[in-house]
């Protein structure tokens, strides 16, 4: 069995927007990261994932349930010295490159803002050379440092961002749509080199998109998300080759594929949630096959196991 390096538990993150509406963004959802594993978190937009991302390293305090991180309550009462601790531990890639990375700062204090904090180097000779070694590291050279943001392009910040967050050497990270706001063809390479970082460093990931096809690529599991909830949770090949979900067919079905014959033929499955059979009791995730759940009724879980093993 590979070691439980998260563990999240009826994990809620619920908005208050005033004249008692409550936006439930997530909706008590549990899954585990295991150590070295890459875990794909997808959906449409405004399912959920980001705020799922941003509640398990804490920039949002959740509303209820439990962030066990290394055997450790993450939102349990903490002192500034041991969330400094776990913030070294636990990291983020953000969306937006061009939002993410101040404007002002050069890139060598930008990388090496978390070495500054966690004390990491001892002189200046030394910061400098761990910033030219990260730059290095993510494909930039050592004479990038001394630059701004807006002298790169889109990916160019995003491996940028990657070094910033390697910088503190963590073992966790969380990449938030680290790739929706690049070109193509830019997109395999920021995947590829992510997937080298994870071999070399030993990282884990829970990385978040709604591309599909990307995550497939990048991910040992896959999480689908909607309103707020895990609806199917399976390792990446079973999950296509064996959906049993309706939203996850729905989201398959959407995937565009490189053949124009079978793309003018494909029909594209649409996703209604009042086709369930719930009968006034609540979903939850039920194994119906060995590591693959899916969010459902008991009278949904046979014949949605019946489908499976077909």
């Amino acid at each position: 069995m590979a070691e439980k390096l998260l563990e999240i538990k009826n994990l809620k993150q619920h908005f208050d927007v005033g004249k008692g509406t409550v936006i439930k963004a997530v909706d008590g959802i549990t899954f585990d990261i295991f150590k070295g594993e890459t875990l794909g978190l997808v959906g449409e937009s405004g399912c959920g994932k980001s705020t799922t991302g941003r509640t398990v390293i804490g920039l949002y305090k959740a509303t209820d349930g439990e962030v066990i991180f290394n055997g450790e309550n993450v939102h349990g009462k903490k002192n500034r010295e041991q969330m400094k601790k776990f913030n070294r531990k636990m990291q983020m890639i953000f969306q937006d490159p061009y939002a993410s990375l101040n404007p002002r700062m050069t890139v060598a204090d930008l990388i090496a803002e978390g070495i500054d904090i966690h004390g990491l180097a001892k002189t200046k000779k030394d910061r400098l050379a761990r910033v030219h070694e990260l730059l290095e590291t993510v494909g930039l050279n050592k004479e990038h440092a001394n630059r701004y943001p807006h002298e790169f392009s889109g990916g160019q910040r995003q491996r940028i961002g990657i070094a910033r967050a390697l910088a503190v050497e963590p073992d966790f990270i969380i990449a938030d749509e680290p790739i929706s706001a690049l070109d193509v063809s830019i997109q395999a390479q920021v995947v590829n080199l992510m997937k080298k970082l994870q071999r070399e460093r030993g990282l884990t990931y829970l990385f978040i998109a709604h591309d599909l096809s990307m995550v497939k690529y990048i991910s040992d599991r896959i999480g689908v998300m909607y309103r707020g909830r895990i609806v199917e949770l399976a390792t990446s090949d079973e999950l296509y080759r064996n959906p049993v979900h309706p939203y996850t067919k729905a989201l398959l079905s959407a995937i565009p594929l490189p053949d124009p014959e079978t793309e003018r033929t494909r029909v594209r499955k649409i996703y209604d949630p009042e086709s369930h059979q719930y009968n006034g009791e609540e979903p939850e995730l039920r194994e119906v096959s060995p590591g693959h759940f899916v969010s459902c009724s008991e009278s949904e879980f046979l014949t949605y196991k019946s489908q499976v093993h077909a």
